[in-house]
């Protein structure tokens, strides 16, 4: 068995078989080195600071590829500046290597506006704040709904929630002051429901019950009754009620005197107001004696030269006045 192995046609078959395995590798290589432009490598360029558009055309004339990244928008920074890439400037890559740029935004990130609207206003200072967003001016309006924002602007015009606006933005916003006291009820009889309406929005009143005299709920009906009546006083936030009816005022005097019998018997806001003091005399039916009266004649007094006490002279009396009885 060993002098068959060693029998000179094994060593020829050992070395052919080692000179087919190198030449396998060798091939394996170049085809790799062809294939991977193994040994050709390009400097990375240095394109931070630049431009994004420009640091795109330095890479395509070098044949690498580009990717672009936003970074967090930094005021420091010129809008599209490209802050930093990789790898870094001066690397030796590949040609066809992508290239990460890291560029400056050209503005903040949008942020959804919150939802505060009927929110205490300083519920609302804290979520702007959270959100990266600022208050500017703070309006106060009339409004029932004392210190809740009503509305929120933003350049000037009216933004509703989730509308989205750059970071660091600033929205002003309306906030109610509180009912207003003491306001005068306005007129809404001869006006249509719908009018009516307006109105009592715009005066910051409550809209109560509203009758229909054909039960039916038209706003194009006339108001012909209210309550409270135009000219009172009450306080923002109250309720005025109102009955329409698709006939005139005029047309509905019979109905407006059950109601004024119902709603205007005693009015708190129109009864003077008495102390527990004050006397109010009650007019006397007996017929008033219109005779004139005669003159009083004044009393005279005496000057006393000496030194005695002047005498005193006690008025006349009043003779009862006559009756001129005329046939």
């Amino acid at each position: 068995m060993l002098r068959s192995f060693f029998h000179w046609k094994v060593f020829v078959n050992l070395i052919v078989a080692l000179v087919i395995f190198v030449g396998v590798v060798w091939l394996t290589f170049r085809w790799l080195e062809f294939h991977t432009n193994h040994g050709e490598e390009i400097q990375v360029p240095n394109v931070v600071n630049m431009k994004v558009q420009q640091a795109i055309e330095v890479l395509d004339d070098q044949g690498l590829e580009y990717e672009v990244d936003s970074f967090k928008y930094d005021p420091k920074f010129k809008p599209l500046q490209v802050l930093k890439i990789y790898p870094n400037p001066g690397s030796r890559v590949k040609n066809g290597r992508a290239i990460l740029l890291k560029v400056n935004p050209k503005t903040y990130a949008p942020v959804a506006v919150p939802d505060v609207l009927d929110r205490y206003k300083y519920l609302a200072f804290r979520k702007f704040d959270l959100l990266g967003l600022k208050v500017g001016d703070t309006i106060y309006e009339p409004n029932i709904q004392k210190d809740a924002v009503i509305r929120m602007m933003f350049n000037g015009r009216v933004i509703k929630p989730g509308e989205k606006v750059p970071m660091y933005s600033t929205l002003d916003l309306v906030i109610g002051s509180g009912p207003m006291r003491n306001v005068v009820i306005p007129n809404l009889v001869g006006r249509t429901v719908a009018e009516a309406k307006a109105i009592i929005t715009q005066n910051y009143f409550e809209l109560g019950i509203v009758d229909h005299e054909d039960g039916l709920s038209d706003d194009s009906d006339i108001i012909y009754y209210q309550d409270p009546a135009s000219g009172s006083v009450r306080d923002q936030g109250m309720q005025i009620d109102l009955w329409a009816s698709k006939k005139t005022p005029a047309e509905m005097q019979s109905k407006i005197q059950k109601l004024n019998s119902i709603y205007r018997t005693t009015d708190i806001n129109t009864m003077p107001e008495s102390s527990d003091n004050e006397f109010i005399p009650v007019p006397s039916e007996e017929p008033v004696n219109t005779t004139p009266k005669p003159p009083v004649e004044k009393p005279k007094t005496t000057t006393n030269t000496n030194n005695t006490k002047p005498t005193e002279t006690k008025p006349a009396e009043e003779k009862p006045a006559k009756k001129v009885i005329v046939e």
